[in-house]
């Protein structure tokens, strides 16, 4: 008994048969892993054939590797396929790992192809990638996009400007504009298109002689602005500027004239209460001046009895004359109410 199992411990101990042994295992491991492999894909591989996408099951299971969603790789392609357009799986998975929305470019593409909208693959993952959305812009360049001006969502629902009479004009604009996709890439958004026609309204407005001339004439605020070629150097082609509303605001002329006019009232008044203590400083002066001369007239009369040239009798008539002249100021004062 004992002899057996030795004998069938050796068979087993066979290096040969353990090789076989560690090679059936890994194969079945990879036949299973296959197999699971095959299960998971064999949806979207069969979808792709019936679609004639073109899509092999190694290039799903390197999708899978690379950590790209397959099933939008070959959604998209079927899409595409089916749309007429010719697109490569390496050109999909490769703008998938670039951070692009492969589904939009898809879409965008048809639609672009649609409208005959020349627009290349790499065109539109071009403009993908530098943020904008390309399905957007397809959709602008078909049907044209009206822009408020200025834009109501940032707190202003008016562009506001003087004619050269003085009076402020509230005016509203509606700018119709159409998607440039050559220009796309680089060019201004919508804000710019918005600050441009506001200034061309404010600039027609300003060389207005009289706000009159405004309210007749609306459309040549319009005629104006486009003829400026604001769309430069946007990704907008600027079709039609509308004034949709022109109202008269203030009189900010009057009330200029108003704060200058103020203003020079205040400048003579101070100019004024300048002079004024000027004049009461020089009074002040010629007070003090006359003080001191009035205290030497003792000295000079005395000198002048030294040397003979005052008598007494000048000295008495000097002094009725004073005494004279005081009560004439006395009876020339107004006398005061008790």
């Amino acid at each position: 008994m004992f002899e057996l199992a030795n004998l069938i411990l050796l068979q087993a101990m066979d290096p040969v048969r353990v090789i076989m042994i560690v090679l059936v295992v890994a194969a079945i491991i990879v036949a299973l892993v296959f197999g699971l492999l095959f299960i998971k894909f064999f949806r979207l591989w069969i979808q792709a054939v019936f679609a004639r996408a073109d899509v092999k099951l190694s290039e799903l299971i390197g999708m899978w590797l690379r950590k790209v969603d397959p099933r939008t790789i070959v959604v998209s392609k079927i899409t595409a396929i089916q749309a007429g357009l010719m697109v490569t799986t390496k050109d999909l998975e490769s703008h998938y790992l670039a951070g692009g929305r492969v589904p939009s470019v898809i879409r965008a593409l048809i639609a672009a192809n649609r409208a005959n909208i020349a627009l290349s693959f790499q065109t539109a993952t071009a403009i993908d990638l530098a943020g904008r959305d390309i399905l957007d812009a397809v959709q602008t360049s078909v049907k044209p996009k009206v822009i408020d001006c200025p834009d109501p969502t940032r707190g202003r629902d008016t562009i506001d400007a003087v004619a050269q009479d003085g009076i402020q004009m509230k005016a509203k604009a509606r700018v119709t504009v159409r998607m440039n996709i050559d220009r796309l890439i680089g060019g201004a958004t919508e804000e710019t298109i918005i600050a441009r026609v506001g200034e061309g309204i404010v600039t027609t407005i300003g060389s207005a002689i009289t706000y009159k001339s405004v309210l007749e004439n609306p459309d040549n605020i319009s005629k104006s602005v486009l003829a400026k070629g604001l769309d430069a150097g946007t990704a907008f082609e600027i079709l039609s500027i509308d004034i949709a509303d022109v109202d008269v605001g203030e009189n900010v002329g009057a009330k200029l004239q108003m704060a200058q006019a103020d203003a020079d009232l205040r400048r003579a008044k101070a100019e004024a209460e300048k002079r004024r203590a000027m004049a009461f400083a020089r009074e002040q002066e010629m007070r003090a001046l006359v003080v001191e001369n009035e205290a030497k007239v003792p000295l000079a009369m005395a000198e002048a009895f030294q040397k003979g040239h005052l008598g007494v009798m000048d000295y008495y008539r000097m002094k009725n004359i004073t005494a004279d002249t005081s009560m004439r100021e006395s009876l020339g004062k107004p006398k005061k109410r008790e």
